[in-house]
């Protein structure tokens, strides 16, 4: 919906297709397009069909994640430009491959990330960067929204609306249930990634925007798991999702450690106390004190100072007129969060959930091996202690998690350091005929 509002807002620009495999949905969004742009665009289901038309200059992408690569290769592959929603890829053979078919044929490609045109986030960036507050040692970054548990929903016919085939797209072929059309496929692992590639690539990408010239990690590590409500005599029960609603991963970048924090039972009281807020956000802590919410504190310090002024080859801006802007200009070293850049953030989320799928339960009462002996490391693993225990009433003493063992990564080559395991994750097993190609 906000694609549309965006686009079709603009008097230089004209939305001419929708494109859904779910024809229920199209009435509603022609009806938008009508009122924001005045024309009556075609509906279809299948891209392909719309990728066809010559007349077509650009495609914005807001499907569901398993989708948003093979939607941006095909339609630079055909010549069109793109600006595709977070996470630019599903997994990181993904998006290293969308950015050579950017490249290749010259297309802009401009991700959902759009915290890149915000004045702030420029500022705190710059002023890392400048050097004035010393070095910086963790980046950290929060994306805890209520996640709570989406129950179970039984197997059956598509709704004959659906193209269900086209809505599997690169995914296996499976069974239809109510929980992955049109929002919950988030916490399925063959359709999304959870919440660190939801709201938490956001997070991320500002995490790694901070750390000057940051590209890969050299190692990652990843605990946590997926509990949901409880009733009081009960302890937590599972549900449908697949993907953990509370992890914390740590990524090394030598003299900096980026950290992720996702707390989801958060956002209402299920047990006496007050209810675990949630917290989106990022932070900074450098050599000299910290920067949050926009300001620098001193070491030891609650008395916040603005940030310099600092200059930056980056203006803030919408980044849906950014986009626009750039393919007119034909320049993609002006929009405001690049496919590069894009896949680099989003394959930071993909190498926390290669380190968490690949962990084992081990006892709630053990310490988290391979975490970093770091104190804003150690918080985020008391926090998810704390979390627990007021939200569903689990003290993990007497429980389990997952924890993944610390995997070394090769940023230049964009592989694991002795785990074929963990290299097997790094792409997936695609359905024919939508197949992300390995040849560019």
């Amino acid at each position: 919906a906000s694609h549309i509002d965006a686009f079709a807002s603009m008097k230089d620009v004209e939305v001419t297709y929708l494109i859904d495999p779910d024809s229920r949905i199209h009435e509603r969004r022609v009806k938008q397009v009508q009122a924001k742009g005045g024309n009556t665009p075609k509906c279809v289901q299948d891209i392909r069909q719309a990728l066809e038309d010559k007349n077509l200059d650009a495609v914005s992408v807001a499907t569901c994640n398993h989708w948003h690569a093979l939607i941006t290769f095909w339609a630079c592959q055909a010549g069109k430009d793109v600006y595709v929603e977070k996470p630019c890829s599903h997994n990181v053979f993904e998006g290293r491959q969308c950015v050579s078919m950017a490249r290749k044929n010259d297309c802009i490609v401009q991700h959902g990330t759009q915290s890149r045109g915000d004045g702030r986030w420029i500022r705190t960036v710059a002023a890392i960067a400048s050097g004035k507050y010393g070095k910086l040692l963790v980046s950290k970054a929060y994306a805890s929204k209520p996640r709570w548990s989406i129950g179970f929903k039984e197997t059956k016919e598509p709704p004959k609306e659906l193209d269900f085939n086209i809505w599997l797209g690169p995914a296996q072929e499976q069974p239809y249930h109510e929980n992955i059309v049109h929002y919950n496929w988030h916490w399925f692992w063959d359709f999304g990634n959870g919440e660190i590639g939801n709201q938490g690539v956001h997070q991320m990408d500002i995490a790694r925007w901070g750390i000057p010239g940051a590209t890969l990690p050299k190692s990652v590590v990843s605990m946590g798991g997926r509990w949901v409500d409880s009733a009081k005599d009960k302890p937590p029960y599972t549900d449908q999702g697949q993907t953990p609603n509370m992890q914390v991963t740590v990524f090394d970048f030598g003299e900096t450690l980026l950290v992720y924090e996702v707390l989801g039972l958060c956002g209402k009281s299920v047990v006496d106390g007050k209810p675990f807020p949630p917290k989106v956000d990022n932070e900074f802590y450098l050599e000299e004190g910290r920067i949050i919410g926009g300001k620098f504190f001193p070491k030891d310090s609650d008395q916040g100072e603005s940030l310099p002024e600092v200059e930056s080859n980056k203006a803030p801006g919408d980044v849906f007129r950014n986009f626009i802007n750039c393919m007119r200009s034909r320049n993609h070293e002006q929009l405001h969060a690049d496919i590069l850049d894009a896949h680099y953030s989003s394959a930071l989320c993909h190498l926390g959930n290669i380190a968490y799928r690949l962990g084992k339960q081990v006892p709630g009462s053990s310490a988290a091996e391979g975490f970093p002996k770091n104190p804003h490391a150690q918080e985020s693993l008391d926090k998810l202690r704390a979390n627990l225990k007021e939200a569903v009433g689990l003290d993990l003493d007497t429980a389990s998690y997952q924890l993944g063992a610390k995997l070394d990564f090769d940023p230049a080559a964009e592989k694991f350091v002795g785990s074929d395991d963990a290299n097997a994750l790094l792409t997936r097993k695609y359905r024919e005929p939508f197949v992300v190609p390995a040849v560019v």
